[in-house]
């Protein structure tokens, strides 16, 4: 089944799964600066340097310092997203090279979510 799942994913996808899905872990890769200008509800901040070394961490670790439970590999709702996609498919490689085979990015990112919802 893993091979069913794209690399990214829609507004209106990503829209429904955080209606639906409390399974969801949205990572918010841009920079703290970015972050504190507007972000997706729900969305954890992990700077897109650092992806890889947090995807890396033990689990109690990455709870510590992020605030929710570190997914499993085959965690079939991972979502990265930055301000227009770029750094969210980078993001989105990391995951896939540690292990996380259903990782995916959010293309649209920041940029066209804000525009979306009107903000």
């Amino acid at each position: 089944m893993a091979s069913s799942v794209t690399k990214d994913i829609s507004y209106k996808d990503l829209k429904a799964l955080l209606g639906q899905n409390q399974n969801l872990l949205l990572v918010d890769v841009r920079t703290k600066e970015e972050v504190d200008k507007g972000h997706i509800p729900g969305s954890v901040h992990i700077p897109v340097d650092t992806v890889e070394a947090a995807f890396a961490m033990a689990p109690e670790d990455f709870k510590c310092k992020y605030g929710v439970t570190k997914p499993p590999q085959d965690a079939p709702e991972l979502v990265f997203h930055c301000q227009l996609g770029r750094r969210g498919l980078n993001a989105t490689n990391k995951a896939h090279q540690l292990g996380y085979v259903n990782a995916r990015n959010y293309a649209g990112g920041y940029k066209e979510w804000s525009e979306k919802e009107g903000k």
